[in-house]
């Protein structure tokens, strides 16, 4: 799994998520540490988004967040990562995000999370990138969005193998597993920006 040095995680910035949702953050942060590989994420040091970089922070490991001067103008940013890189608009931190990730890891989240992941698997089927994206299925959280896909499929919108790129798990102890079992990387993706 070393073509695997750095993740991008996509999660819920709403500190009012369930205590499993919470752990789950938590343990996804310290297993990737543990296993050293950075965390990149949105910049915010609130919800899910917070509590996997303190997490990770915490276990020695490296987080890098990249966050908009409007959302760290309204004091959410986190200031104690390994890097905190302030940037114009949400385009050039999602970009930045791609750039410095090996693979996406979906958590639960809202609205936010929802567009991080379906414009990174749009994104992948544009064949601007191929790298993993996993989505932690935390009790069940992401199954009607699994239904949404499996129903876009079947209306012919999306073709029946995108839905094997992408890897659904159910618990966060399985995550360096499906790492290690993505295939590596062959396209670069900051030679593809449209």
């Amino acid at each position: 799994m070393n073509h695997i040095k750095s993740v991008c995680v996509y999660c819920g910035s709403s500190s009012k998520a369930g205590d499993l949702f919470k752990e789950s953050a938590a343990d996804l942060g310290k297993i990737l540490a543990e296993n050293n590989v950075r965390v990149v994420f949105g910049g915010g040091h609130v919800g899910l988004m917070g509590i996997v970089s303190d997490a990770a922070l915490n276990h020695g490991g490296e987080v890098i967040g990249i966050i908009p001067h409007h959302i760290a103008d309204k004091e959410i940013a986190h200031n104690n990562l390994t890097e905190l890189h302030l940037v114009q608009s949400m385009h050039e931190r999602k970009q930045m995000m791609v750039d410095r990730s090996d693979a996406f890891i979906i958590l639960p989240g809202g609205l936010g999370t929802m567009d991080e992941f379906f414009e990174i698997f749009t994104w992948w089927q544009l064949g601007l990138h191929d790298k993993p994206i996993i989505i932690i299925n935390v009790e069940g959280y992401w199954t009607p969005l699994l239904d949404l896909l499996k129903n876009i499929v079947k209306h012919q919108f999306a073709r029946p193998e995108d839905l094997e790129h992408l890897a659904f798990i159910d618990k966060v102890e399985d995550i360096m597993l499906a790492l290690s079992q993505s295939p590596k990387e062959s396209i670069d993706a900051q030679t593809k920006w449209m």
